[in-house]
């Protein structure tokens, strides 16, 4: 099976690539060629895909299977559309368990459950695109598959303030300064690690009958957000100084945090993995977070300057505190 990924190196994508060409995969990478990571086995393509002049040795291939993942806005669907419709037997596009309806009338999400999140512009062009895709499947024949990953991680800290790409928390956390947790913490929330995504993913590559629909893939392991920062803290070897604050609050003082609460995860959720379990029966993930969130710390130990403390973050996490404990005063 000839596959090609454009991205495939990063937090999500690397152990997908690494467990296609273990079962076989004739893999593709085309990315600029700026990331460190080696996947064995892979043969890369070095082309920026926004740049067409670059995208000449596309011209030379049919596939099996093309996935995007860094598309993000209905331009980048549009540019993939012209570029592989004929091309490819299968293309898989990477959305986001964010654009599912927000806020939730029912917690428990299936595939079916409605696409509408108005308050990040992140997850409405992610839906955007999907329209876009499914008009060009039931159109013209162009052979769709949609992912929706949901807060996957294995590079990155997944919680709501002062992770993902940044050691903020975690450096407040191990410097006993007080950290935030939207809410009174127990809202329900599924963090998932990519090496799990990653058995479900790769099982959807070639699946003929995936053509058409959309999967979520995540963990079945459901953690309130207290359990989540006091299995971090725990695993840093600290105990999380935790302050509850209500995300309107947050926002309020700090409108930038509201693409990642109020849009995303100030409610709980629940995922049902129904479908992915049906389409590929292998699929189970495995990796509890807390052992999961060892692994990431450990890989971030590795290298110092993988821990990106960021000032400006701070200063946003100490503005909501000062007017938190003003009012409370």
């Amino acid at each position: 099976m000839k596959v090609l990924f454009i991205g495939g190196t990063g937090n999500i994508s690397t152990a997908s690539s690494q467990l296609a060409v273990g079962q076989g995969a004739e893999l593709y990478l085309l990315n600029r060629g700026s990331s460190k990571i080696d996947i064995s086995g892979a043969k890369t393509i070095i082309s920026d895909i926004n740049r067409p002049n670059e995208l000449l040795e596309l011209d030379k291939h049919q596939w099996d299977v093309v996935v995007n993942w860094i598309a993000f806005t209905p331009e980048d669907i549009e540019r993939d559309i012209a570029l592989f419709k004929g091309k490819t037997k299968q293309y898989i596009f990477i959305s986001s368990a964010s654009c599912y309806q927000t806020p939730l009338s029912y917690p428990v999400i299936t595939e079916s459950t409605p696409l509408c999140n108005n308050l990040w512009d992140y997850s409405n062009d992610k839906i955007r695109c999907e329209d876009r895709l499914m008009k060009a499947y039931r159109e013209e024949g162009f052979p769709i598959t949609i992912v929706r990953p949901s807060l996957t991680y294995d590079t990155v800290i997944p919680i709501a303030i002062g992770g993902f790409k940044e050691y903020t928390t975690a450096n407040r956390i191990l410097k006993g300064e007080e950290i935030i947790v939207h809410g009174d913490g127990t809202s329900l929330w599924t963090v998932t690690h990519s090496d799990d995504f990653a058995k479900g993913f790769v099982g959807l590559l070639g699946l003929t009958q995936a053509i058409g629909h959309a999967f979520h893939i995540t963990s079945d392991e459901i953690l309130s957000w207290n359990m989540i920062y006091r299995i971090l803290a725990d695993s840093l070897g600290r105990e999380a100084n935790i302050v509850h604050i209500a995300s309107d609050f947050i926002c309020k003082v700090e409108p930038s945090f509201t693409g990642t609460l109020l849009a995303d995860k100030g409610e709980s959720v629940i995922f049902d993995n129904t479908k992915i379990k049906t389409f590929v029966p292998g699929f189970k993930a495995t990796i509890p977070f807390a052992i999961g969130i060892k692994r990431t710390l450990k890989w971030l130990d590795e290298n110092p300057d993988r821990k990106f403390i960021n000032p400006d973050k701070n200063t946003k996490i100490e503005n909501v505190l000062k007017a938190y404990k003003s009012i409370k005063s």
